[in-house]
Parts: C-alpha cells; structure tokens; sequence
C-alpha cells in the first residue's frame, strides 16, 4: 500500500512538470512564495507592517500554480497572503527555454 501511494505522488508530481513545461512560455512573472510557486502574466505587491511585523499581499491575474493536488492549476485570479519569503522574478526571453 505505501509503494502505491508513493507511485500514485511521484506520477502527480511528474504531470505537474510536464504540465510546467507546456505552460511556462505563456506567462511574464516566477512568483515564489513560503508555501507555493505560480507562473503569472500581472504580479502586484503590496508590503503591509503590522505591530512591527512585515508580511506581503501579492495578487496575481492570469497564474498557474505548482499544486499536483490540484484539480485545475490554471487559475484567472489569486490573492496570497505571505509572511515570510516571497521572490519575483520577471522572465526574460532567455527563460522561456526550459
């Protein structure tokens, strides 16, 4: 039982990579967050301090997201919340080759 769930997320983790090759030539921004990576065309930031802590707003339109759990990763609208790493990067067309 355990080598078969083991298979079962290795084979959902490699349609994911197979998916982030298909797609990753369609989008402008590599978004890296504490909790998850998405692929977007528009990437806002706001940094909002509270009670001396920093934590980030960033929304996304038009993302796709690296979540082998998910049913659908293309997704039209996202807002995260990110309290602790957050990296933006615009691709250039250097990076369109994967």
């Amino acid at each position: 039982m355990g080598e078969d769930l083991e298979r079962y997320e290795s084979d959902l983790e490699m349609e994911v990579v197979r998916e982030y090759r298909d797609v990753f030539s369609l989008f402008r921004y590599a978004v890296e967050t504490d909790r998850r990576f998405y692929l977007a065309n528009h990437v806002d930031v706001q940094v909002h301090t509270a009670g001396g802590d920093v934590f980030f707003e960033v929304t996304m339109t038009d993302a796709w997201v690296w979540d082998a759990f998910r049913p659908s990763r293309i997704l039209k609208r996202v807002r995260v919340i990110s309290f602790k790493d957050l990296n933006v990067e615009e691709l250039t067309s250097s990076d369109l080759t994967v």
